[in-house]
């Protein structure tokens, strides 16, 4: 939905900061509702880029700090407010006050402007009001939010208690992750530049970059920039010199490591990354599986950009009898759906909507892929198994099923990556087909 076209025009200036907390308001309240983030900000496009910076940067704090705004309303509410987007300002503009403490009279009168935008002002009073009782008792607040761990840690409940059982070593360094702001990695496409001569274009526009601390584990492809920029900053991007990729991402396709001429199966391919840095990688024969066309036009896209080609097909990678064609691959790689656990801090939505009854439903799903996939693939070839979670039950726990099920596999390498300041949370198990 686009709010601009079928509401009233708002009374704010679209630079103003009531803007900006209306704008996230109105994100959070779907997102709220169960929408995921990416559909949720949808209208933002429309925003001038001001405006929408502005709104992403409080959208995705209030996300970050999971059950931090809904504790703090539920010590100065009696009861949940029933207006979904004025209870989403309220914590828009708490997240505000504590980034913005210099600017707090500021933050409490464009949050009471922008509720004037909903329900007809009805609320105006009300968030005027819990605002600046919030500002008198803050300290409490904040002392007793120290007290209620999902408060304290920014996450479920139940997810800490599987980080705990899974990580007990590291899972305080997860979490810590978890809530921090992500960085920027890049992967230089081989076929059209250099590490080194890209790093020389980096500087020349005043972009500070730097080895991964792990290069070997990454590639001489990889590069890390010391602060996030726009694409559009990025010398060459649109020439398809240089791809936005994390480093545990770019981990797939050094692990998999195709020979030159192999028929190779990406069969969750979308948005393209992975399948871009095989091709960048070595000659091959690829083909792109994507169960979701609008998805797969977005392999097309990224592949036109890096002057590369697969042949993309729309298809479920579980239902082989409608795209195989009976000739078998040499290496398959499976990215499978998942928790997204280990990118929660790009995806925050993950941990309002995420419930853990859908792990199960993730490693049944999972291991029901792998299944449908390993005809496939030809004897002695490779599998790669990956997700982009950090929990054991859609990982190891998946892999060991499946090996039980299948005789005539053998695990070659596992891997798991947990998120740090470099990159985010992956999981790896690379196969082989023994007969």
């Amino acid at each position: 939905m686009n709010w601009k076209r079928n509401e009233n025009p708002p009374k704010m200036k679209p630079d103003s900061l009531g803007w900006s907390l209306l704008l996230a308001a109105r994100v959070l309240a779907r997102v709220d509702a169960g929408e995921s983030l990416s559909e949720a900000m949808i209208p933002l496009a429309h925003e001038a880029q001001g405006a929408r910076a502005a709104a992403q940067d409080i959208i995705y704090g209030v996300l970050r700090r999971y059950a931090e705004g809904d504790f703090v309303l539920g010590k100065l509410m009696q009861q949940k407010l029933a207006h979904a987007e004025t209870y989403a300002l309220l914590k828009a503009a708490l997240y505000r006050l504590e980034t913005r403490p210099d600017a707090r009279p500021m933050v409490v009168d464009q949050a009471v402007t922008a509720a004037g935008e909903f329900a007809e002002g009805r609320y105006k009073k009300l968030v005027n009001g819990v605002l600046r009782n919030y500002l008198r008792q803050r300290e409490v607040l904040i002392s007793e939010g120290k007290g209620d761990e999902a408060v304290r840690t920014h996450h479920p409940l139940w997810w800490l208690k599987r980080l705990k059982k899974d990580h007990p070593d590291r899972w305080e360094s997860v979490v810590d992750a978890g809530n921090s702001a992500p960085p920027m990695a890049l992967r230089v496409n081989r076929r059209k530049t250099s590490a080194d001569a890209y790093i020389d274009a980096l500087a020349a526009s005043g972009l500070k970059v730097k080895k991964p601390s792990a290069l070997g584990e990454f590639g001489d492809d990889a590069l890390l920039l010391e602060a996030p920029v726009p694409v559009d900053r990025l010398p060459g991007f649109y020439d398809g010199l240089v791809s936005v990729q994390d480093l545990g991402a770019q981990c797939a396709a050094r692990l998999l490591a195709p020979a030159t001429g192999k028929r190779v199966l990406d069969a969750c391919a979308a948005p393209g990354g992975k399948t871009a840095h095989l091709l960048e990688s070595v000659d091959i024969e690829l083909v792109a599986l994507e169960v979701d066309a609008a998805r797969a036009g977005r392999i097309e896209e990224n592949l036109r950009r890096l002057g590369l080609s697969a042949e993309i097909r729309v298809a479920d990678c579980c239902a082989p009898a409608a795209w195989w064609d009976g000739h078998a691959f040499d290496t398959v790689l499976v990215d499978a759906p998942c928790s997204g656990s280990g990118v929660v801090r790009r995806h925050p939505d993950i941990k309002a909507l995420r419930r853990e009854s859908d792990i199960r439903k993730f490693a049944v799903k999972q291991g029901a892929m792998l299944d449908a996939l390993w005809p496939t693939l030809a004897p002695g070839g490779r599998l790669l198994y990956a997700t982009c979670s950090v929990f054991v039950e859609e990982n190891a726990g998946t892999v060991d099923a499946f090996l039980v099920r299948h005789p005539d596999a053998e695990s070659i390498l596992e891997r798991q990556l947990l998120p740090d300041p470099e990159h985010d949370g992956f999981y790896y198990a690379l196969l082989r087909k023994t007969a």
